[in-house]
């Protein structure tokens, strides 16, 4: 009797053990599925069991196998994909890779748009604070900016659009607060410097207004009214609901000069800004706002077209400062922090805006177009290359012969044809304001 019960007992067992057990489907005879497939669900499954490395390495093995398997996309975007969730520096820098490399291999699939949203958030999400590193924040830029031009019919657009304006937002706040250093330091250059390239580029910058009250105080202060009237009017103009605009209103009328009417499309754009909803931080969030490593994106513009052009070497991020080589008849040279300063009223092509000043902003040293002379803030410092100023140790403009009848040691070529009593040759003067002219024209770095 008991034998027949411990039978009856593991036999039971045994079909419940068997019933828990599930069957291997890829192993099944009846599994018609490719192998590629196989592999590619298997590893599907892995990363979806957080085993990130086991999963990426089935569908490395897929692609290094199956070169030409359906399949192939759909592995090098979950490689990537794998790399984005795990997170991390280096997972980082391997996401972007595979992102980019997939961009390179499948350019016409669907998922490309996807693959480039990618790299611009992964760049995105790696952003520090306005004042710290921001090499992420340049190529978030940079991304966003491709993926608008590029996909400019994708759902992501609007996603893109903001967050390519938080970019800017911090870029900005980072060049502003330098500015602000130098401003209140009393640094009229250093402070033009950055304040120039700003309100040029980043418009939407939520203190655009004040980088301009900044700019024009500084122009004031160093004498011209006629280019600080210029940012005045900007600010009546472009930001007419700003807290500067009524004092700005009130220079204009000071100096003289007529105040713009309000732009229609401002007054709208900044009525939707000041009523959007920002969310609320407390006290405490304030008070330990030092300890965390995100940037600062409240404040940022929630409609308006962002900067879409890529930044050049000499907008905000460096410090040189740009020759505007604006003299009439040259076209030389890029508009950038010009002899007098007057940068933040031309635009990249050279051509300045609406109430811009037409005076010559690049005068000869020693001479200003209203009182006959050169403010502190628009001076050039000497050595700045052009004919009325040369640099000490410049081979083409230094002292032709000495009067012992030897080439001084910095210039050779221009006093080989000198006489031996030290008196130059009748053609070398003419030598050397073909070279000054030439070096005038090629120069593009100049100190302000």
């Amino acid at each position: 009797m008991c034998a027949v019960l411990l039978a009856s007992a593991s036999q039971c067992s045994a079909q419940i053990l068997h019933k828990k057990k599930k069957p291997n489907k890829s192993t099944e005879a009846s599994n018609t599925a490719e192998p590629d497939k196989q592999l590619y669900n298997k590893a599907m499954d892995d990363i979806k069991r957080g085993k990130q490395e086991v999963g990426r390495l089935s569908l490395q093995t897929l692609i290094n196998t199956y070169p030409d398997s359906e399949y192939l996309a759909k592995a090098k975007l979950a490689i990537a994909d794998s790399y984005f969730k795990e997170g991390g520096t280096s997972n980082v820098t391997q996401a972007v890779a595979g992102y980019k490399d997939f961009i390179v291999f499948f350019p016409f699939m669907p998922e490309a748009a996807y693959a480039q949203m990618q790299v611009a958030m992964a760049h995105y999400n790696e952003m520090p604070k306005a004042d710290r590193d921001n090499d992420h924040a340049r190529l978030a830029e940079e991304e966003f900016q491709t993926f608008l031009q590029r996909y400019p019919k994708d759902p992501l657009v609007p996603q893109a659009q903001q967050h390519l304006r938080e970019v800017q937002e911090i870029l900005a706040e980072g060049q502003f607060r330098i500015a602000y250093y130098y401003y209140v330091k009393g640094d009229r250059r250093a402070a033009a410097g950055r304040l120039s390239p700003l309100t040029r580029r980043y418009p939407l910058y939520s203190k655009s207004d004040t980088a301009l009250w900044m700019l024009a105080d500084l122009f004031e202060k160093s004498e011209r009214k006629d280019l600080a009237g210029v940012y005045y009017g900007q600010i009546v103009r472009n930001y007419p609901l700003s807290k500067h605009a009524a004092d700005a209103k009130g220079k204009l009328k000071s100096f003289g000069m007529p105040i713009p009417q309000p732009d229609p499309r401002a007054v709208t754009w900044m009525t939707a800004e000041q009523n959007a909803p920002r969310p609320r931080v407390s006290m405490m969030h304030k008070s330990m706002g030092i300890f965390h490593s995100g940037p600062d994106v409240r404040m940022t513009a929630i409609s308006g077209t962002p900067q879409m052009e890529p930044e050049s070497s000499d907008l905000p991020g460096t410090d040189i400062l740009t020759g505007g080589s604006s003299m009439r008849g040259t076209g030389a040279g890029k508009s950038g922090i010009v002899a007098t300063v007057a940068t933040g009223e031309t635009t990249t092509s050279g051509t300045p805006p609406e109430g811009a000043a037409t005076e010559d902003v690049n005068p000869a040293p020693g001479s200003d177009s209203t009182n006959g002379t050169t403010p502190d803030a628009a001076a050039p410092a000497t050595g700045d290359g052009t004919a009325a100023n040369p640099p000490a140790t410049d081979a083409a403009t230094s002292d032709p012969a000495k009067t012992d009848g030897t080439a001084p040691s910095t210039n050779t070529a221009a006093t080989d044809s000198a006489k031996t009593d030290g008196t130059p040759p009748a053609a070398d003067s003419q030598n050397q304001k073909e070279s000054s002219s030439k070096k005038k024209g090629l120069r593009k770095l100049i100190p302000w």
